[in-house]
């Protein structure tokens, strides 16, 4: 099983990205996902999640910024991320907690 994290890059203080989670394995691994970042020189932190219910979780720090969704049939999580700050610079990881398993990260730069 594979997470892969795409979509990330440099983007200027307001503009917007798309990070894609794409799973391979079965469609249930995208039940329970999470997005992480790890900014430079500090620890992960956990920035949005969705569970099986649909319920959602973002950080103080992105909420009403970015949006989770998930498209079953491509078997993908995606991260909208709006109006985003040089703070959200990072490296944002997709992790899924149904296998447990991390994405091998994809760099985010916002430049003021």
């Amino acid at each position: 099983v594979r997470l892969v994290e795409s979509g990330g890059g440099l983007v200027q203080a307001g503009g917007s990205l798309r990070l894609s989670c794409t799973i391979s394995g079965s469609t249930d691994s995208i039940d329970a996902i999470a997005w992480y970042r790890q900014p430079p020189g500090k620890q992960r932190e956990l920035v949005a999640a969705v569970n099986s219910a649909s319920s959602t979780y973002f950080a103080s720090s992105v909420k009403g910024r970015f949006t989770i969704s998930r498209e079953y049939a491509k078997n993908t999580v995606y991260l909208q991320m709006n109006n985003l700050k040089p703070e959200d610079t990072a490296v944002y990881y997709c992790y899924s907690g149904v296998l447990h398993t991390w994405g091998q990260g994809t760099q985010v730069t916002v430049s003021s």
